[in-house]
């Protein structure tokens, strides 16, 4: 039975490189393409990491913004902002070498937060701050919740 490639059929190739890999059976494994497929888990892990950070602080750039909105959609923005915050406690838990770059991703996800809270509240983009205001901690951190973020000294 020949094996199946890469650009023919990625399941059963999938398969059979585990397999290979299991039998030791080096010299049958399309090494390259392997080694793409875990660059792209990797990289699938760290994008699923800031989509997550950028649902969260969405939500929390509503809370903030929005406070005449909050007794309509508290539960709703509660349960989303708790969601997010676990998701992101899960892929952290299970991806441990991501820790280190929260910093870098929290820089990444805010413009995307900003957006989707653009998206959602009907506000104009320039209603929420450029730069993330608030730290790492906090927006990981619960119960932390934002207070109104419409003073002057947020512009």
């Amino acid at each position: 039975m020949s094996t199946p490639t890469y650009e023919q059929d990625f399941y059963a190739w999938a398969l059979e490189s585990a397999r290979g890999l299991r039998e030791r059976r080096f010299a049958d494994i399309d090494i390259e393409h392997i080694a793409e497929e875990l660059e792209d888990m990797g990289k699938s892990r760290s994008r699923a990491l800031e989509s997550q950070l950028a649902r969260l602080l969405a939500h929390l750039l509503k809370w903030a913004h929005q406070p005449e909105q909050r007794w309509r959609y508290q539960h709703s923005w509660r349960a989303a902002i708790d969601s997010a915050r676990l998701e992101i406690e899960g892929i952290l838990e299970e991806n441990p070498g991501l820790k280190p770059r929260l910093p870098e991703f929290l820089g990444k996800a805010y413009p995307k937060g900003v957006k989707g809270a653009v998206a959602e509240t009907n506000l104009p983009e320039a209603t929420f701050p450029e730069m993330c205001p608030w730290e790492l901690q906090q927006v990981l951190g619960s119960p932390f919740l934002p207070a109104w973020l419409g003073a002057p000294w947020c512009s």
